[in-house]
């Protein structure tokens, strides 16, 4: 039997609530508008110029890119290393320059320390998560502390 904090590689961790309320008040956003655009009168809808309409589709879609930007947060944990991806970017670390992760009381999400003296913030671990959260940076200290073990003891 396997201890709690036990995972096998590939694994990959998402945020859950940022998950899914982007998905349920995106959702919900989209259909008030189009609900509210429909429930105008033809007369209103026509006084909008084609440059109001775009830039109304424009702010619409910052928004949704917004949304799927935490959405498609998530840190992966496979043999070679870690992935983390932050919104829009990746990054790849092998497992020799990951020193350790942290999830402090109070953070919005869980950060990881890295050989160069750097730290940088994982959004796909959310300290709204609650347990969750917790659970995942204990599985993600233990996968750091099995991969980067050598025969010197430093």
């Amino acid at each position: 039997m396997s201890a709690p904090d036990d995972v096998a590689l590939p694994h990959t961790w998402r945020p859950f609530g940022a998950r899914i309320a982007g998905g349920i008040l995106g959702g919900l956003l989209l259909l008030l508008v189009v609900f509210v655009w429909f429930a105008l009168s033809d007369d209103v809808r026509s006084r909008f110029s084609l440059f109001q309409r775009t830039t109304l589709i424009g702010l619409g879609l910052l928004g949704f890119l917004a949304f799927y930007a935490i959405m498609r947060s998530r840190v992966s944990a496979a043999e070679t290393g870690v992935t983390v991806v932050n919104g829009y970017r990746r990054r790849v670390f092998e497992w020799s320059q990951v020193v350790g992760v942290n999830l402090r009381r109070g953070a919005p999400w869980a950060g990881m320390d890295l050989s160069d003296g750097t730290s940088i913030s994982m959004l796909a671990i959310q300290g709204s998560d609650g347990q969750r959260a917790i659970r995942a940076v204990r599985q993600l200290r233990r996968l750091v502390d099995e991969h980067s073990r050598t025969d010197r003891d430093d």
